[in-house]
């Protein structure tokens, strides 16, 4: 596979892309600067895309797994290497090993890993070249930043059709999400953000509200920005306003991205979500969660078990999530989650690429399980 264009497979720079890729050559928006700033990093290798994760250059699931994988792809293009194969196999799984350590609560980063992983062995045990097996990786991690945006547009499509179901045709919804799941979480287009944007595509949006999302206010920088770039009616509140909007009558319902599902359907997701979906209960609001199934994690039995990364005190204690002046009281103490637990009883449905997994049972569960396995035999 020859890849020579831009995230998602164009070279429009109109179209807003966090990644931005060719052979050889990776830049990272640098989303701690928006919406004032546009800045791109030149991440060229392992350690940079580390260090991007982790500062949150780049974030939200689908993206950082993506980053990783590219920045990974980035170093070996033309890596003098004097090893075997093995000894390349060996090195790549070293290199994703320590990729997946930048931020441990999103499940697409290690579910990327263990895939690319089993790869490049499988390449190592059939040539005895290690450019082989590097050739091998780079057209799988270039395979994934495409994949994505397909996912994604996936993801929007069924989302659309499944919220439009049992409404009037002349009857349009508004839609609350929290944090950032668009164009800038992702190779391109979105999750719960493209569902709203497939909406608005269908002339079905009366509005959306999207919250700051603090403490990094990935949804007042970045949300914002999305909606305003792309021309859809929108309006941002304050997290704590939540509630108080949905009083007003004026939200149909919720959607909200994910890290990672677990197999009972608890979903871990920025912080803030878990006052959202108890909220929407107490309105009775449908909320929704959307996300590729890469963000499923059925090893995992309950939302019990998901690490929940705490991020530093600064970006608490001051301004611009940390990078600015000093707010608080010195000596505070913080906490600083950056992701909380739904559980899966307030969580209406959940929305992928390969459609909606609802509860169908009495007890009203998700069988997220066997909605993967037979789904594929439903599609033929």
């Amino acid at each position: 596979m020859t890849f020579d264009s831009s995230s998602g497979g164009s070279s429009d720079d109109t179209i807003l892309q966090s990644i931005r890729y060719t052979r050889g050559s990776l830049r990272l928006l640098d989303q701690r600067k928006l919406p004032l700033e546009t800045v791109y990093l030149n991440i060229r290798d392992s350690f940079d895309g580390w260090n991007a994760i982790r500062d949150m250059v780049v974030r939200g699931a689908p993206a950082i797994a993506i980053a990783a994988a590219i920045s990974l792809a980035v170093e070996v293009c033309d890596l003098e290497f004097s090893g075997t194969s093995l000894d390349s196999a060996y090195f790549l799984c070293e290199k994703l090993d320590y990729l997946v350590s930048s931020r441990p609560t999103a499940v697409n980063l290690l579910d990327a890993a263990v895939k690319l992983k089993q790869l490049v062995n499988k390449a190592s045990q059939t040539s005895d070249e290690a450019k082989t097996v590097f050739e091998v990786y780079i057209d799988a991690a270039e395979t994934m930043l495409v994949d994505d945006v397909i996912t994604n547009q996936l993801i929007g499509s069924h989302g659309a059709k499944f919220l439009r179901q049992g409404l009037k045709e002349s009857r349009k919804i508004s839609i609350l999400t929290h944090c950032n799941t668009g164009s800038l979480a992702t190779a391109g287009y979105g999750t719960a953000l493209g569902v709203i944007r497939s909406i608005h595509a269908e002339g079905a949006l009366e509005h959306a509200f999207c919250t700051e999302t603090r403490p990094f206010n990935q949804g007042s920088r970045l949300t914002a920005f999305e909606l305003v770039h792309d021309k859809i009616p929108a309006t941002l509140i304050a997290d704590s306003s939540a509630a108080a909007l949905m009083k007003t009558g004026r939200v149909d319902l919720v959607i909200v991205g994910a890290d990672r599902i677990v197999a009972n359907g608890d979903t871990a997701n920025k912080i803030g979500t878990y006052s959202l979906a108890v909220c929407a209960k107490q309105h009775g609001l449908p909320f929704y969660v959307a996300a590729p199934v890469t963000s499923i994690d059925l090893l995992i039995p309950s939302g019990e078990e998901i690490i929940i990364e705490e991020r530093s005190p600064k970006e608490l204690l001051c301004t611009h999530g940390g990078l600015g002046q000093q707010v608080a009281a010195s000596g505070i103490n913080v906490w600083n989650p950056a992701f909380d637990v739904t559980p899966a009883h307030l969580i209406t449905a959940i929305i992928t690429e390969m459609g909606v997994i609802t509860k169908h049972d009495a007890a009203g569960v998700f069988q997220i399980q066997k909605f993967i396995q037979d789904k594929p035999i439903a599609n033929g």
